[in-house]
């Protein structure tokens, strides 16, 4: 299956993340190989989204999180629980927004270019499965719009995991 991507700027972020929502639903429609859909979900949001430098996940394996599908500079391969924004987000299961990373303790710079970031745990049931990573190298990019958005763009992502398991 082909896919055209729509264009975005932007300038309606909650109409446009509700369009981008749609969209990523129909792209993961039928599909729940969980690489192929993280490699998709990175690729549109990196695409889609203005003022990005990384959009990608962490996997929880063995204790850590390990690199998945990406989009951006070669990242940090693994990630403890609790270190970083990413571990800390995952570890507290909540989504992180934050406007300056050089202000976030124990920050771990894979690309130097950033300078703020929005952490989204994925949570499937009471199971941790990683995080939703996207950084930009704009100051304060990321708002509660933002987040919003991107919480649903998680769902959506999650719903994909469900999916396949239930088949």
């Amino acid at each position: 299956m082909s896919h055209v991507g729509a264009r975005y700027d932007f300038a309606d972020k909650a109409a446009d993340y509700a369009r981008l929502a749609l969209e990523l639903a129909g792209l993961l429609a039928g599909e729940s190989d969980l690489i192929a859909n993280a490699a998709n979900t990175a690729a549109l949001i990196f695409d889609a989204v203005p003022q990005l430098n990384w959009a990608g996940f962490y996997f929880l394996k063995d204790g850590a999180l390990v690199v998945g599908p990406f989009q951006g500079k070669p990242a940090c391969v693994r990630i403890a629980l609790g270190a970083g924004v990413c571990g800390t987000a995952a570890e507290r299961r909540t989504t992180l927004v934050v406007p300056d990373v050089c202000k976030f303790p124990g920050h771990i710079a894979c690309d130097a270019a950033s300078r703020s970031e929005i952490v989204i745990p994925l949570l499937l049931g009471t199971s941790l499965l990683g995080v939703l990573d996207v950084d930009s190298p704009e100051l304060a990019r990321f708002d509660d719009t933002d987040r919003r958005g991107l919480e649903a763009l998680a769902v959506i992502f999650l719903a994909s995991q469900r999916a396949g398991d239930a088949g």
